[in-house]
């Protein structure tokens, strides 16, 4: 069977995130030192669909490293409401794979002129959004044909990461970020059968994480739907507990990113209190009884863990997608970029 182009743009994500270290840095040591420059009180992410979660991961990241609060600002009340906000002593951080979105532009426009430092964090070097902004990451991707995106969601994340090590000039997490290339390697190479043999005819599924792996559960039921027809929702292992455990019963599909970090305990305890109510769970970064592991890549600084999981989910789906007789590349009803207004 011919390889798809998302098969293909998974097994690039090494490559890509290697070139965005080399080619990218100056443009990161740039936006870094202004950053240090502003000393921001409060950091603002614009972006939507997969940009969004990885804005979101940036949240987590940043509040766990740099103990500054993070908002996500919604790009219509710039682009439809045309209501300024009071942004100064804050940093506003964009991300669009294309950066071609209006409303995605005129908020960035808009943040620059409240106040706000602009940071662009897109493939497009050229694209309305760099322009509109005070700095631009370019994402030195390459082309990403299929619809769902893979090599420039970790691009844009690692961007993110690479710029709180270089703002914070925080040692340990500079030297994970150098060595994210090699990590994502090992991802994209594992083998989740069981997993993928357990969701071929499924029909519905709950993905949970915790922190930055909240962000990448979020990725990874939009992923779901988008290339396998199948309705996942993203959950908090602690919110899932809060009403959404209700519709959990016998071999209710359960997929827990867990990775090395101090939320690890909390979400295994809710992975098994799951499988105990008969939920079919599947789990990464640790044994959980009831459950079954799914291998990952061990002993990474857990700020960027949850990336490397995604890469490996990333294999996983598009062999998923096929296997449920899906073409990855051409999910029904979208297009690889999306304007909206």
């Amino acid at each position: 069977m011919t390889d798809s182009h998302m098969a293909r743009e998974v097994a690039e994500i090494p490559e890509a995130a290697a070139r965005f270290l080399d080619r990218s840095r100056i443009a990161v040591v740039a936006a870094a030192a202004a950053l240090r420059r502003k000393d921001p009180g409060l950091v603002v992410t614009v972006a939507r669909g997969s940009s969004d979660h990885a804005a979101t991961y940036l949240k987590y990241a940043i509040e766990l490293e740099a103990g500054l609060p993070v908002a996500s600002v919604g790009p219509s009340v710039a682009s439809i409401y045309r209501r300024p906000l009071r942004l100064q002593g804050a940093a506003c951080i964009g991300i669009s794979q294309s950066g071609r979105s209006p409303d995605i532009v005129e908020m960035m426009r808009s943040a620059g002129e409240g106040g706000a430092l602009s940071i662009a964090v897109t493939n497009y070097a050229d694209s309305p959004m760099a322009q509109a902004s005070a700095h631009c990451l370019p994402l030195q991707a390459g082309e990403e044909k299929s619809v769902a995106a893979t090599k420039t969601f970790v691009t844009s994340v690692l961007a993110g990461l690479a710029l709180l090590a270089e703002w914070r000039e925080d040692t340990a997490l500079r030297s994970a970020v150098a060595d994210l290339p090699d990590a994502l390697s090992q991802a994209v190479a594992l083998d989740w059968e069981p997993l993928s043999a357990r969701l071929s005819r499924a029909a519905s599924a709950f993905v949970l994480g915790r922190g930055p792996g909240f962000a990448i559960a979020n990725e990874a039921a939009l992923k779901f739907k988008e290339t396998c027809g199948i309705h996942a929702e993203a959950y908090s292992a602690a919110e899932v507990l809060h009403g959404p455990a209700a519709i959990v019963q016998a071999h209710f599909p359960v997929l827990a990113l867990g990775v090395e970090d101090a939320a690890l305990p909390q979400l295994c305890a809710t992975a098994e209190r799951l499988a105990a109510q008969g939920a079919d769970v599947f789990v990464t970064g640790a044994d959980v009884p009831g459950a079954t592991r799914l291998p990952s890549v061990a002993g990474l600084h857990p700020v960027v863990a949850p990336l490397v999981t995604i890469a490996g989910f990333y294999a996983f789906i598009e062999k998923l997608a096929r296997r449920r007789g899906f073409d990855p590349d051409t999910p029904p009803h979208l297009r690889k970029v999306t304007e909206t207004v």
